[in-house]
């Protein structure tokens, strides 16, 4: 599906996120570059735009991207980022404790099993090593939350299809984002797979929120 769709996969991401994508990257890599990482890996890299937000906040660190899609990779390469990884986020092939922080932008979504997810993003961060998941949320406040299950439902199907030309490929979007842990029970299922002080913070009405972890 991401091969699929990847050659309008930005687009789409701007388009339907009204340009605030741009926004919560840079949030997150101002966060990560409050740690002063060495190494850094971004799981589920996609085309490239953590990892680039990544690599001009943080010019000394190393900067890995990685994701299954060769599309995606493709895409991220031709962007500049430098250093990618084809493999799959549930089975790194990653020595432990190789780096100092993980990031997981819009990606822990889609893994199958994110409790295994998260436990192998613990085996490969270093001791006092950090983790950010950066991803879509419901919003608390009963309006804000109608109007945004009304958007999933019927507004982000068919526009996705629109833009991106694949009708199948965005069907599954609006439900992933419905059934997906946000808030505390995020922050719960992070601490449950191994994780300390666990943070959350939300944006845009509460319908992104990152959260941030420590080994």
């Amino acid at each position: 599906m991401f091969d699929r769709v990847a050659r309008r996969y930005d687009l789409a991401n701007h388009l339907l996120s009204f340009g605030r994508d741009f926004f919560w990257r840079r949030r997150s890599a101002e966060i990560v570059a409050e740690w002063n990482p060495a190494c850094v890996l971004d799981l589920a890299t996609g085309s490239g735009d953590l990892a680039l937000a990544l690599q001009h906040k943080i010019s000394h660190a190393q900067i890995v991207g990685l994701d299954f899609s060769s599309a995606m990779l493709a895409l991220a390469r031709g962007k500049g980022v430098r250093h990618l990884i084809a493999a799959d986020v549930a089975q790194l092939p990653l020595a432990e404790q190789s780096f100092d922080a993980v990031t997981v932008a819009f990606g822990l979504r889609n893994v199958h099993d994110w409790a295994a997810a998260l436990r192998e993003i613990r085996r490969v961060l270093t001791s006092g090593g950090h983790l950010l998941v950066l991803d879509f949320s419901l919003p608390s406040k009963p309006i804000l939350h109608f109007l945004y299950r009304l958007y999933l439902r019927r507004i982000l199907p068919l526009a996705s299809a629109i833009i991106t030309r694949e009708k199948e490929a965005y069907q599954y979007l609006g439900a992933s984002i419905e059934n997906f842990p946000s808030g505390r029970a995020m922050c719960d299922l992070i601490a449950t797979s191994g994780f300390q002080n666990v943070t959350a913070e939300s944006f845009t009405g509460g319908i992104v929120t990152i959260y941030t972890a420590e080994v």
